[in-house]
């Protein structure tokens, strides 16, 4: 089984982060690993609080991985400081990271700041580099580009202003684009625009989904699958979890990372 690891914080509501990376791993086909940045206190409505860990440890965590694993893939999501983007950067660059896909988490849907504001430069400069593909939202895309990305042509624009940062690829996911019917997804490469829709799900507005496709890109490309093809799959993996969403919590509630296995009791 190929293994793929996830470098990103711990969400205590299981919906997104770490939680969400290793269930969506599983879910396609993937071993999943993992290395924490962060701890936070968050459940389905907030983020309540956030606990950086110690660099070395971070950095011990990603040696300890690539000294035993063959990791064929590598997602990562939130590192909240520049310290800790540098230090990420600079192991995954002398490991070689393969098929590196980076979902830049700035900020929370309950809009708690999970990024210091000096840490998007290293992002920018550190890490995009080193992407094989970077996934941001539309908030996230605006920030990247430094331009104001509200319909698809902006989302086109952007994705095209991140790739210049030397990442491979960029797909700027456009789920909240206000001038769609349909949930539009931006890809970017040397080959040009791809853009993929798929059906927007009324009032569905699931905690984690950024995080889930990401993996399961990252779970994809692990397995040999080219990049459209890992998109392609990706999102059909996610809509359906969407779809099967699970009525839990008193907020938005998660996907159901596993629900082709439910059953009728």
């Amino acid at each position: 089984m190929k293994q793929v690891l996830t470098i990103a914080g711990s969400d205590s509501g299981g919906g997104a982060g770490i939680q969400a990376d290793l269930k969506s791993f599983h879910a396609n086909g993937a071993y999943g690993l993992s290395v924490i940045t962060a701890v936070t206190a968050q459940n389905t409505r907030e983020v309540r609080a956030s606990f950086e860990l110690p660099v070395d440890l971070i950095e011990s965590q990603i040696d300890a991985i690539f000294d035993d694993f063959d990791v064929s893939a590598v997602k990562t999501g939130m590192l909240s400081s520049r310290p800790v983007v540098d230090a990420v950067a600079a192991k995954l660059a002398e490991h070689g990271a393969p098929n590196l896909v980076v979902d830049p988490v700035l900020i929370s849907s309950s809009g708690f700041e999970l990024i210091e504001s000096e840490a998007v430069v290293s992002v920018k400069e550190r890490l995009l580099p080193l992407a094989a593909l970077v996934t941001p939202n539309l908030r996230e895309a605006q920030t990247l580009a430094g331009i104001p990305v509200e319909t698809v042509d902006s989302a086109k624009k952007a994705a095209r202003i991140i790739f210049e940062s030397g990442c491979q690829a960029v797909l700027v996911k456009g789920g909240h684009l206000s001038n769609s019917d349909d949930a539009v997804d931006v890809l970017y490469d040397a080959s040009g625009e791809t853009v993929f829709f798929s059906a927007r799900l009324p009032g569905a507005s699931p905690h984690g989904t950024g995080c889930t496709l990401s993996a399961a890109i990252a779970a994809n490309l692990a397995r040999g699958q080219r990049l459209s093809s890992a998109i392609e799959n990706a999102k059909t993996y996610v809509t359906a979890s969407i779809r099967h969403g699970l009525s839990i919590g008193r907020g938005p509630g998660p996907t159901h990372h596993f629900f082709y296995l439910d059953r009728e009791p």
